[in-house]
């Protein structure tokens, strides 16, 4: 799933700080400390990759990185892993 949270058209491409910023942000905020969650720079964005356990704690995360970055265009490439206890027998070979 791929999710824009911020597009300020005015904005040039973000630097490594702010990238080291979100990264800082997402691992040692205690309301966060995601340490899955990588941070990857392109042209015009910067990219979050990683796994969660649940659609709210992936808003959680972009909201809070809107909040501190709101001139960042920050999309998301946060998936949700299955967090429930499996519903069929898994057959191995």
């Amino acid at each position: 799933m791929t999710v824009t949270v911020h597009r300020d058209s005015d904005a040039g491409p973000p630097d490594e700080y702010v990238e080291a910023e979100i990264h800082r942000l997402l691992t040692e905020d205690p309301a966060v400390a995601e340490q899955g969650i990588t941070v990857v720079r392109t042209e015009r964005a910067l990219v979050l990759h990683g796994e969660v356990e649940s659609a709210h704690r992936r808003e959680e995360i972009l909201r809070r990185v809107a909040e501190r970055f709101p001139d960042v265009q920050i999309t998301s490439d946060i998936g949700v892993i299955r967090t429930q206890a499996p519903t069929e027998i898994e057959q191995l070979p």
